[in-house]
């Protein structure tokens, strides 16, 4: 939890979100992704100061368990001083031990963002999900928080000024805005109008933009004409390339797309789905439309 610090913008664990997104395909599948269609909404874990802090924070505990469909997890929610913004105990169940950083006694609207990235420790303990070493399995919760439906809480709880700051979770504000983009993009949303932070609302901005540059990567054809015309000069050195069978380097390592030979059929092009990030691998023949077999997503590419 940064407090009153300096926050860290940018894009510098992209790399890692995009393999927690793969991740969570892989464990979870389409169909139940498709379950998280709705995100979880405002009405749902408003708190306001007149609430009881600890019926008011149980109250958005029990939403956020139902929201993660898991009717037999029960939260007993405490709070202590400590350093990071909060800490669950990762038991077997069915009771877990969540607390809750002093601050949030009178920071109490910001009680869900912390609570929704807790639960979803539960959710992926139970899932048996995670990534090695602390620092990528924060990251890997942060995504999948916002994958599902209630990052938009942690993204809104980032407030920064001239005089103060707070932001919650490992994820900058623009990487928090990039999943929310990727979700929203996916189901349709348009979660800018659940922000009361205005940062949050710019963070997002960046973040949806990064996040359709995704979508405008050659072989797609969605590609701007400088990238489509990049892919073409390095399709022409890897087809000059191809009677030795190992292929150069194409590109160099800012493009997303490598080519590779085929001793059997044409030149191939591997390139990550705009959706989930998992791998597509075509021929290279011009026109093609490739269906993502992990998220179903179908592409247009000119190969």
């Amino acid at each position: 939890m940064a407090s009153d610090g300096p926050v860290e913008h940018g894009y510098p664990h992209l790399e890692t979100v995009r393999a927690a997104i793969t991740a969570l395909y892989k464990r979870l599948s389409y169909d139940t992704i498709q379950t998280f269609a709705t995100s979880v909404p405002p009405v749902d874990v408003a708190f306001c100061d007149t609430d009881d802090l600890y019926l008011g924070s149980q109250r958005v505990a029990r939403e956020l368990v139902r929201h993660y469909r898991l009717p037999d997890a029960r939260l007993v929610v405490g709070f202590r001083a400590m350093t990071q913004a909060a800490n669950v105990e990762l038991a077997a169940g069915p009771e877990y031990f969540v607390e809750l950083n002093d601050r949030f006694r009178t920071h109490r609207r910001d009680i869900g963002a912390a609570l929704a990235h807790e639960i979803t420790h539960v959710y992926l303990h139970r899932l048996d999900l995670s990534f090695p070493g602390t620092r990528a399995n924060e990251i890997l919760t942060d995504t999948v928080t916002t994958y599902l439906g209630a990052g938009w809480l942690l993204l809104d709880a980032y407030r920064e000024d001239a005089a103060s700051s707070q932001k919650l979770g490992y994820l900058t504000p623009e990487e928090f805005g990039y999943v929310l983009a990727k979700r929203a993009l996916l189901f349709g949303e348009d979660p800018s109008t659940w922000f009361t932070s205005a940062q949050a609302y710019t963070a997002y901005v960046k973040g949806r933009a990064r996040a359709r540059q995704d979508g405008r990567q050659p072989p797609l054809t969605a590609a701007g004409w400088a990238g489509r015309r990049r892919y073409a000069r390095d399709r022409r050195h890897a087809q000059d390339h191809r009677p030795g069978g190992s292929l150069p380097q194409s590109g160099g390592s800012d493009v997303p797309y490598a080519f590779s030979p085929d001793s059997h059929g044409p030149l191939r092009v591997s390139f990550p789905c705009p959706t989930c990030h998992q791998r597509i691998r075509v021929p290279v023949r011009g026109r093609v439309r490739a269906r993502c077999g992990l998220c179903r997503t179908v592409l247009e590419c000119d190969t």
